[in-house]
């Protein structure tokens, strides 16, 4: 059988030789896909990739939805609320990275989706639509947003998973306080800046809480974030104060700072107190035990 890859469009038949396979099934040449062949692909029991698909019927995502494992169709621009009903179904993982906007009901349904969810492509979400997305449980991707209400955001904090964030560049003080109630992993690696009241605001957090975008940290903030409990980035920085560095040796839980470079002894000497930290960047020895 040739490329799968290199199928533009398949047969019934094609498909169903193409289910029987034990590998994920990379057909992302497919440009279109007719009701019964999705019927037919639906029946492999791994990773399906279709991301030259540009429309999806509502029978064909019925089909697809039963599949068990991973599902991409990160070339749909657009989704019916019928479709997006049917992927709503699915169990296992959807990439629907294509779609630049999303209705409030087609949110609502894919809401309802109990696996891995991205939907990067999105750069704006209505309120209304955050309140749907939160009832889903599982990770969320939302890397495209580079900007959300505070009401959105207060909505996006009672989601039960992971939460991706990474396009915001900036979030307001209020917008900090209110992502900062998300119980779980928290990804902001979009923001490049952070006032110190929102790292006050984020310290409140509980989970992992990455913040790779920062490149740089005042003393107030390091000080905030220090009382983060819970696995923290920060390896966007790369140097710190010593005052920066002695507040983030206190910090008690997983503490990633990879990117630093710079450091003067006395900051080296307080990081390396704490066997917690990470700096594969610049080599700290630890402290000398006291005699």
């Amino acid at each position: 059988m040739k490329n799968t890859n290199e199928f533009t469009k398949i047969t019934v038949e094609e498909a169903e030789a193409l289910a029987k396979q034990e590998d994920g099934l990379e057909l992302d040449g497919l440009t279109e896909l007719t009701d019964k062949a999705a019927e037919a692909l639906a029946e492999h029991e791994g990773w399906i990739s279709l991301n030259g698909l540009t429309a999806l019927t509502q029978k064909a995502a019925e089909a697809l939805a039963k599949n068990p494992d991973w599902l991409e169709l990160n070339g749909l621009a657009t989704l019916t609320d019928k479709a997006a009903e049917a992927l709503g179904k699915d169990k296992g993982g959807i990439e629907l990275n294509g779609l630049a906007t999303l209705t409030d009901e087609a949110a609502e349904a894919l809401a309802k989706h109990e696996g891995w969810l991205e939907l990067s492509g999105l750069t704006a979400l209505t309120d209304k639509a955050a309140e749907a997305l939160a009832k889903h449980k599982h990770d969320l991707h939302l890397s495209g947003l580079t900007a959300l209400t505070d009401k959105a955001a207060g909505a996006l904090a009672k989601h039960k998973g992971p939460l991706e964030l990474s396009g915001l560049a900036a979030i307001t003080d209020n917008t900090a306080a209110a992502l900062a109630r998300h119980e779980d992993d928290l990804h902001l690696n979009g923001l490049t800046v952070l006032t110190d009241q929102a790292a006050k605001a984020l310290a409140k957090h509980r989970g992992e809480l990455v913040l790779d975008a920062l490149t740089a940290l005042t003393d107030q903030a390091a000080e905030a974030l220090a009382k983060h409990q819970g696995e923290l980035h920060l390896n966007g920085l790369t140097a710190l104060t010593d005052k920066a560095a002695e507040a983030l040796a206190g910090h008690e839980g997983e503490l990633s700072l990879d990117g630093l470079t710079t450091l003067t002894d006395k900051a080296a000497q307080a990081l390396a107190g704490n066997k917690h930290i990470s700096c594969s960047g610049i080599v700290i020895k630890p402290a000398p035990a006291d005699d």
